[in-house]
């Protein structure tokens, strides 16, 4: 069988289908970490009533987005640039610094070191330990901000979702900013945080006074919208423009601006509060009763702030051998295998609705009980 990541990433339900067979759209999907809610109803109506902007190039300035998108988060619409999903705010970034060195802490999100790679960095990776939940120590994490071009760190961390210390990671931008480096901090999965949390952990307001700190967000996971990709940066002034100056007009098309107007109109925002406080509480549940249940089939798990969960198998099984298990019967799961300092054993779920989960637990129960894992 051949790897079902073999375009880095997990959601690829098209590989899935020529690997397991079936219809692509059939798979339960665990690889890719979504909202099980759907994107909020003003999204749907949105894109819905927006056809005619099919017809017209979108604004390359992605001024009304931009305008809703400052107010909702108290900075200058100068200090944000939208982009093609965060994964384009991070290549702009890499194609304006131009570092010699990029700096990981592993495991991490793999385009991190896809990407700087592509530029021609040199990609320096230090361990997270498994002590501390496969998080660097905090010294070690300074020393790679202070000591590289360019160093990114999730926050929460994929595939781990671990939160960092705003206190260690504003130190790691100080030091950074000290040395004429750049820190990157990777918030794509913060919106899953209680919202008082995620804006005492969030370091998007230390942009104002630091000119080498970018911090990332992703609109595609929270609000459900991944086919529409987009995301954005916060930053100061100067750092965005050399990101915007790398940008490819009209990168981000007439429709996800639609969905991101509809997101932050300050008349829909009592209607996406709901949904963001309904989103939180639901993954919080499932994310626990998941966890429990994986605990009594003998799994290991780990704590998460995110809507997923590293998990590990242990031998016989392997992620690989316990993805072909559930892929034949129509579940998809992240093999993490792949990723420095994880192992054979280690996979990822999302945290997915009450039924979902359900069929998940009841599908792995079957396969540990009825199969022995496949030498492939």
């Amino acid at each position: 069988m051949g790897k079902i990541e073999q375009y880095g990433h997990g959601g690829d339900v098209w590989t899935a289908a020529k690997a397991f067979g079936g219809q692509a759209e059939a798979f339960l999907d665990y690889s890719a970490n979504i909202n099980p809610l759907g994107p909020p109803s003003c999204v749907q109506q949105a894109l819905q009533q927006s056809w005619e902007r099919m017809l017209q190039y979108p604004d390359p300035g992605h001024r009304k987005m931009k305008g809703y998108l400052a107010e909702r988060l108290g900075v200058e619409p100068e200090y944000l640039l939208i982009g093609n999903g965060a994964a384009e705010c991070m290549a702009l970034a890499l194609l304006y610094l131009k570092p010699t060195t990029v700096g990981v802490i592993a495991p991490c999100f793999s385009e991190y070191e896809a990407l700087s790679k592509q530029f021609d960095a040199k990609v320096i990776a230090i361990r997270g330990s498994k002590e501390l939940d496969y998080q660097a120590p905090a010294e070690e994490l300074l020393k790679l901000a202070a000591e590289r071009d360019v160093c990114f760190v999730g926050h929460p961390n994929n595939p781990t979702g671990v939160l960092y210390s705003s206190q260690v990671l504003t130190e790691a931008a100080n030091l950074a900013a000290e040395k004429n480096h750049t820190l990157i901090v990777d918030e794509a999965f913060i919106d899953f945080l209680d919202e008082d949390e995620a804006e005492v952990n969030s370091l998007y307001r230390l942009c104002e006074n630091n000119r080498h700190l970018i911090v990332l967000r992703s609109l595609t996971k929270f609000y459900a919208i991944p086919g529409l990709r987009l995301g954005y940066a916060i930053a100061h002034p100067s750092l965005i423009e050399g990101m915007k100056d790398k940008q490819v007009t009209w990168s981000v098309n007439g429709l996800a601006l639609a969905a991101g107007e509809a997101l932050f109109d300050p008349k829909h925002r009592e209607e996406v509060a709901a949904y963001e406080e309904e989103t939180r509480t639901l993954i919080v549940k499932e994310r626990e009763w998941l966890r429990a249940e994986l605990r009594v089939l003998g799994l290991e798990t780990w704590p998460s702030q995110a809507n997923f969960l590293l998990c590990h198998i242990e031998t016989p099984w392997t992620a690989a051998s316990l993805q072909q298990a559930l892929g034949g019967r129509g579940i998809l799961i992240r093999s993490c295998a792949m990723y420095e300092g994880l192992q054979d054993g280690h996979f990822r779920l999302a945290v997915k609705d009450h039924s979902s989960n359900e069929r998940l637990i009841h599908t792995l129960r079957q396969v540990l009980a009825e199969e022995q894992p496949s030498s492939s």
